[in-house]
This record gives structure tokens, C-alpha cells and sequence, in this order.
């Protein structure tokens, strides 16, 4: 080998051996990667994304993918001319928009995930939360002004099944879920947060780590008077920011806070901007977001 290629060749190897401690830790685990923000819609970031799953499923976890599509929805109600409407954040879902928000999230952003994934090898199968009851969920009112509000078919989680995703992921598959669930009361389905979703399942499946993506750099300090990120916090120092956090980011960090106080070891909000945001947060020391962790003594009964 010449000198040149050495040269070149080593810092690739470096580069292994620095994942050497992650992939022996990780080994086996299952993680949830809730999908969303930017590396939905920019080309070369789903591309990346998908490499990022596939080389964690190849390096022997179990990766589950949950999705949403705000944007793909919007514009498709737009095309259908229904009106997007939001009350305390969440998307008003007439029996009509729930009809498109199904046909996107299963028939248009699913499908184009799952054939991403797909083009690495036969891994990818796609389902929503009705199939098998993996989501079960009933109608979501929120409380706006002291009174609680009727916005449509939007669903709150109150049951997982995991067999269906547990039995796909020991067949060494990855799970492609869209966040719609089945009605604990009627024959309908419901919308439900994607992030809320994805930390659900987490914490139902046993989960190593939750990751959701997002088109910031993690939580904030002091926003927006800084731009530090608060690389690591526990759960209660969590508990102690949502008030104060803005909305898009309370379902994200209220899902982190539901994944690591229900068995999740690990939950983080990674910057989906950034190309392989996923590879670089797990099998580095720098990480690129924040980590959320268990309150110490659910740590220490963690490691025991």
C-alpha cells in the first residue's frame, strides 16, 4: 500500500474504532427515531436519513421509524380546498381532512420513506398505528380558555400493542409507522402527534432511546437571549422547563420526558438539518443535540 493511501485510509479507521464502545453498547437494543422537520421535505437529508437507519439495523440495533407529514398534509388540504386550522397547536381534523391526513401520512409519505430504505436492501415494511391495534387512541379535547374544545377526529394514546412492530423487528426488518391510530370507541381513526407517538411506542416497546428530529440544534438555554443548547438534562430538570418552553417544541420534549419516566434509558432531540445527525448523536462522543436521562435513582436501577 503506498504511503498516500495509508495516509487516507487511517483516519476512516480511527473513525471505526471511535464507534467501537457505542456498537458494543448498543448491540441488540431497540431506538425510536421519530422522522420530521426538514430531513422530511430536503431530498439529501431523507437520503441520509435513510443510510443512518440502515447502518444501525447493519450494525446490529433495532431501528423503528415514526412519522407525521404537517406540511405534506397542508398542502395537500390546500390542493382539496380544505382549510388548515389549528387550535393550542394541534391541527383541527374534520372527518374530511382526516381522510387526507390518512392518504398522506400511509399513501405519500410512507411509502416514499419506506422505498428510501428499501433501496439498501429488503428491510423496510410499512403499517399505521391500525394496524394489529398498535395504536388504540380516543378523541383528544384540549382545554382552551377553561373549556375543553372539540377539533375533530384527533386522538390521545391510550393503549400500544407492540406485536406487531416486536414481531417485524425480530424478523430483522424496520418498522415504517405512521402516526394514526384506531378509535377505542367507533370504527374510525384518529390523528395523533407524531412525537407523542413515537415516545409511546418507545416506552411500550422497552426501548433504548427515543430520538426525535427537529429543525433546531436541541433545547435552548435561554431562548432567545442565547443560543447555548443544553446538551444533557434529567427528567425533572425537564419537568421544570415545559411551561416555559415555546409550543413546537412541548409535544417533543414532553415526549422525552414520557419515554425515559416509562423504561426508556436514553431520549434526545437531534438537529435533522445536519447530515447524519442520527450516526453522529450514537456513535460519538459530541453528540449533536440534547439527551434527556432518567432522574438518578431510576438511573441507578437502570445499570443494576
Amino acid at each position: 500500500m503506498s504511503a498516500a493511501r495509508k495516509h487516507t485510509a487511517l483516519p476512516k479507521a480511527q473513525t471505526l474504532i471511535e464507534a467501537l464502545p457505542w456498537l458494543t453498547r448498543h448491540n441488540g437494543r431497540t431506538v425510536v427515531i421519530k422522522f420530521g422537520g426538514n430531513a422530511m421535505v430536503d431530498d439529501d437529508l431523507k437520503a441520509a436519513f435513510a443510510q443512518d437507519v440502515v447502518f444501525l439495523r447493519h450494525a446490529g440495533l433495532k431501528p423503528v421509524v415514526v412519522h407525521g407529514g404537517g406540511p405534506q398534509i397542508s398542502a395537500q388540504l390546500d390542493r382539496h380546498g380544505l382549510v388548515s386550522e389549528f387550535k393550542a397547536g394541534l391541527r383541527v381534523t374534520t372527518p374530511e381532512a382526516m381522510d387526507v391526513v390518512r392518504m398522506v401520512l400511509a399513501g405519500h409519505v410512507q411509502r416514499e420513506l419506506v422505498g428510501l430504505l428499501n433501496e439498501h436492501g429488503p428491510l423496510a415494511v410499512g403499517m399505521t398505528g391500525e394496524d394489529a391495534h398498535t395504536i388504540t387512541a380516543t378523541q383528544h379535547r384540549p382545554l382552551i380558555d377553561g373549556e375543553y374544545v372539540d377539533i375533530g377526529r384527533v386522538g390521545e394514546i391510550t393503549a400500544i400493542d407492540t406485536g406487531a412492530v416486536q414481531a417485524l423487528l425480530d424478523d430483522g426488518r424496520i418498522p415504517v409507522v405512521s402516526s394514526i391510530a384506531r378509535s377505542a370507541e367507533d370504527n374510525h381513526v384518529f390523528n395523533v402527534n407524531a412525537d407523542t407517538a413515537a415516545a409511546a411506542l418507545a416506552a411500550a416497546l422497552g426501548a433504548e432511546t427515543l430520538m426525535v428530529l427537529t429543525d433546531v440544534e436541541g433545547l435552548y438555554e435561554d431562548w432567545p437571549h442565547s443560543d447555548d443548547v443544553i446538551s444533557r438534562l434529567t427528567a425533572t430538570e425537564l419537568e421544570k422547563l415545559l411551561p416555559g418552553l415555546s409550543s413546537g417544541m412541548v409535544p417533543k420534549m414532553r415526549g422525552c420526558l414520557h419515554a425515559v419516566r416509562n423504561g426508556v434509558r436514553t431520549a434526545r432531540v437531534i438537529d435533522g438539518r445536519v447530515q447524519h445527525s442520527i450516526l453522529l448523536e450514537i456513535f460519538t462522543d459530541e453528540g449533536v443535540g440534547t439527551m434527556v436521562v432518567p432522574d438518578a435513582p431510576d438511573e441507578a436501577q437502570g445499570e443494576s
